[in-house]
């Protein structure tokens, strides 16, 4: 697990740990392409390489797209977009050399139907969303599965979009077979 603050992540890994769950946590911030690099390399030299990526990270500021400043809406993509895309290039090489893997990013319902006040957020998740289909089709020859789950209502517990359901969904994609590989999951 990889999260801005290290001491939150390793509190969860170690919490995880009294439940039974291998877990390690690292600290990386999904808004740097630096930060994200070292953090891969002290992944990988500690616990060698990914076969599975799951990206959730996101950015977003409450704006219309006609009142966000540029500057805001270029650091929301750093996270949207720019950490996404490190991430899988981070995990790529490996992947190739083993000849399989799983790339998986949290997508969501902005982009495919933005909501005015969340310019930045629906800008994000349709790059993301273009960013999966290319790594898809790049990246399916060389037996690397990448897909996003399109979540298309708010992640809470106790409803349709409870963590857990949500879960389920990335885990059925990990799973599914070469050959019938989807690119996106829209979960609705």
């Amino acid at each position: 697990m990889v999260a801005r603050n290290a001491d939150n992540v390793l509190k969860l890994a170690a919490e995880l740990g009294t439940a039974g769950v291998e877990a390690r946590g690292f600290g990386g911030d999904a808004g740097s392409g630096d930060s994200l690099r070292k953090t891969f390399g002290d992944i990988h030299q500690s616990l060698g390489p990914t076969a599975v990526l799951v990206y959730n990270a996101f950015g977003t500021h409450q704006a219309s797209a006609s009142e966000l400043p540029a500057s805001q809406l270029m650091a929301d993509l750093q996270v949207n977009v720019l950490g996404a895309l490190v991430s899988a290039q981070s995990v790529i090489g490996a992947m190739k050399a083993a000849r399989r893997g799983t790339i998986l990013f949290t997508g969501g319902g902005l982009a495919l139907e933005p909501e005015p006040n969340f310019a930045s957020l629906a800008v994000g998740k349709a790059g993301l969303r273009s960013l999966a289909f290319s790594l898809h089709k790049e990246l399916s020859p060389f037996h690397i599965h990448v897909a996003t789950v399109t979540i298309c209502g708010y992640v809470q517990e106790g409803t349709r979009y409870s963590p857990d359901k949500i879960a389920e969904v990335f885990f059925q994609l990990h799973r599914q077979p070469e050959g019938s590989w989807d690119r996106e999951f829209v979960y609705q």
